[in-house]
């Protein structure tokens, strides 16, 4: 119970202990909320009292912020006069030093006058923006001064060698056949089945062109773009047409064409269809390559420079197309126009490619107008040639029969048409409905139709009529053979063929009736009592009743003076085709050493028993075939 009432007791004496010390716990909390609404008071006093000095240090500080800017700007226009000084050092030096420098400089200048024109207020604002305006003006000049001197140091000629190495290897003048037009369509076969790379020189090199186009640029944005015009166009378009000067092109006429030899005329013609192709692949396209990079943002100075410069040497390559196209026409110039038309086909579509824009349209539409006008002339020359063959009068004598010159002339030339056959087709407009078989075949038909006309009235020139249908065998012959061995044969047909080879046929039956019926008549006896009239079948009649020695001498006589006779004259006669001259030999011998076996062994022994029977019979039908196979060749006779 004793520790019990311990225990209460300190118990009750820790309650009072806390009650005594939330008693002082209380006084100090309000003691407490006292002090700080005392502090709270004050703290409001204080800051009304401060509010005037937070005023003026905020200005203060506006104050501090205004003179920094200022002196910001302040430095900022000393540093713009002193690097107006620096640049101004480099532009009085000028900008053949170190152009690029220069160029640096000058962009400077405009950034200068740019800043002091955003500054208002300054007074030397306006005295510096004059300051740099003209020394604008001094760098504007010395930049052209320099472009004219750059462009001019790197504008020379190109030299032919340049521009022939630039060409693919077909069409290298290596072999100096450039200038001939013959052969024209093979040697086409032949670029066409090589890859034909052209490679346009770099007219300007490659690490200037840069240089240019930044001086070009500084010149138009100084508002000197026909200073730039004029400089630029001075220079290029002499060199264009120095470097067309070295290659061999001249201006001709209508008049200088007309008084040249047929012979310098053609090579002419063959060296301008190179030239051609060199200016426009080569020159002109390296040409528009250069303003292209030195005008680059510029379309249009660019395709203005373009045009002035290239302007004249088109116009003076075209002149000579034209020249030829309204000169007087011949046959023989019918390849040639045809050459010039293919060449402007050919390069139609890059003369529209290069000399596209609206400066150039003058060039295009010339362009155009000169392969309309050779086209037109080669069609009325087909007219010309046709009318030329048909009323051909050359005195030309061909004594032996053998092919006309005008019989080969007309072959070739008809030959020479079909390796134009792609051409035609253009010329005559039958690019779409595929008629361009059916037209040159109609051109090669009346060609030929007038050849044979033609030859008509040359074969009565002769006074032997065997002669005459020797000479048409042979020429109508030549004019089969050479249709059936070119492409010709496809477009006439194996019609026309067939029909011609029956016509050769008729005229060397009618050689044969001629040349060779009345000396068989000698070995007829039917044709003795009869008294001719006999046809040329070699038949000799068996019945030899009532024939006398007499008259059998008189028929051998007479054989052998007819046969000497032929043999003298048509072995000076020429049948120049070994198959033709073969077959007619062996149509007479068919004929002529039956009919001779035949009389020879029915009355030569009449002859034989009497005095000098060599004497009338001189030959054997050995002699005669030894002698038949003289015939045709073209040599002088020389007797048995």
């Amino acid at each position: 119970m004793a520790s019990y009432a311990v225990v209460m007791e300190n118990l009750k004496e820790r309650s009072e202990f806390m009650n005594e010390s939330m008693q002082k716990s209380q006084t100090i909390t309000d003691n407490m909320i006292s002090i700080l609404g005392s502090f709270d008071h004050r703290l409001s006093a204080l800051e009304t009292a401060m509010r005037p000095t937070q005023i003026r240090t905020h200005s203060i500080r506006k104050a501090h912020e205004n003179i920094d800017k200022t002196l910001k700007v302040a430095e900022s226009i000393l540093g713009q006069f002193d690097l107006a000084r620096q640049t101004e050092a480099k532009i009085l030096r000028g900008p053949h030093e170190d152009l690029e420098s220069y160029l640096e400089a000058v962009n400077q200048l405009r950034s200068i006058v740019k800043f002091f024109s955003s500054t208002k207020g300054l007074k030397s604002s306006i005295g510096m923006i004059n300051h740099i305006s003209s020394l604008l003006a001094k760098s504007v000049l010395k930049l052209e001064e320099e472009f004219r001197q750059l462009l001019n140091l790197y504008s020379k000629p190109v030299e032919p060698d340049r521009l022939f190495d630039c060409l693919p290897q077909s069409l290298r003048p290596s072999t100096g056949s450039d200038s001939k037009s013959d052969g024209a369509g093979a040697k086409e076969h032949q670029r066409s089945l090589e890859t034909v790379v052209y490679h346009p020189p770099d007219l300007i090199p490659p690490r200037i062109l840069p240089l240019l186009h930044d001086l070009a640029q500084q010149m138009i944005q100084a508002g000197h773009q026909q200073q730039l015009y004029t400089i630029y166009n001075e220079i290029r378009s002499l060199v264009m047409e120095q470097s067309l000067k070295k290659l061999g092109v001249e201006r001709l006429g209508k008049e200088d064409v007309q008084k040249m030899q047929w012979e310098v005329l053609e090579a002419k013609i063959g060296n301008w269809i190179h030239y051609m192709r060199i200016s426009v692949r080569l020159l002109f396209a390296a040409e528009k390559k250069v303003s292209d990079q030195i005008f680059e943002g510029q379309d249009s100075l660019r395709d203005q420079c373009f045009a002035e410069v290239t302007g004249n040497s088109v116009a003076v390559l075209l002149s000579f197309g034209e020249a030829i196209a309204k000169s007087k026409r011949s046959p023989e110039k019918l390849f040639v126009l045809l050459d010039m038309y293919e060449i402007m086909r050919e390069l139609q579509s890059e003369m529209d490619n290069i000399f596209g824009s609206q400066y150039c349209s003058e060039m295009r539409e010339a362009a155009k107008v000169l392969t309309n006008r050779l086209a037109e002339t080669a069609q009325e020359t087909f007219v010309d040639f046709e009318e030329a063959v048909e009323k051909d009068a050359t005195k030309t004598a061909v004594l032996d029969g053998t092919v006309h010159p005008l019989t080969s002339y007309v072959i070739n030339y008809v030959k020479f048409l079909f390796d134009y056959q792609s051409t035609l087709k253009q010329l005559f407009g039958d690019a779409d409905d595929g008629n361009s078989k059916d037209q040159l075949g109609v051109i090669t038909t009346r060609i030929l139709q007038a050849l044979q006309s033609n030859l008509d009235g040359k074969s009565k020139q002769y006074k032997d009529p065997a002669l005459t249908q020797l000479f048409l065998m042979n020429n109508i012959h030549y004019i089969v053979r050479s249709v059936r061995r070119s492409e010709a044969k496809d477009v006439l047909g194996d019609d026309w063929v067939q029909i011609h080879r029956r016509v050769v046929q008729q005229h060397a039956n009618q050689y044969k009736r001629i040349s060779w019926s009345k000396i068989l008549q000698t070995l007829s006896v039917q044709g003795a009592s009869a008294g001719g009239n006999s046809s040329f079948t070699g038949e000799v009649v068996s019945n030899n009743s009532g024939i006398s020695r007499s008259t059998v001498k008189d028929r051998f006589k007479t054989f052998n003076m007819l046969f000497e006779e032929i043999h003298q004259r048509q072995s000076q006669w020429t049948v120049p085709d070994s198959e033709l001259r073969e077959s007619l030999r062996l149509a007479v011998a068919e004929v002529l050493l039956p009919a001779y076996r035949s009389f020879a062994k029915r009355f030569g022994p009449m002859i034989e028993g009497g005095k000098n029977p060599q004497k009338y019979i001189r030959y054997t039908p050995e002699d005669l075939e030894r002698m038949l196979a003289e015939f045709f060749e073209g040599k002088t006779w020389k007797g048995p």
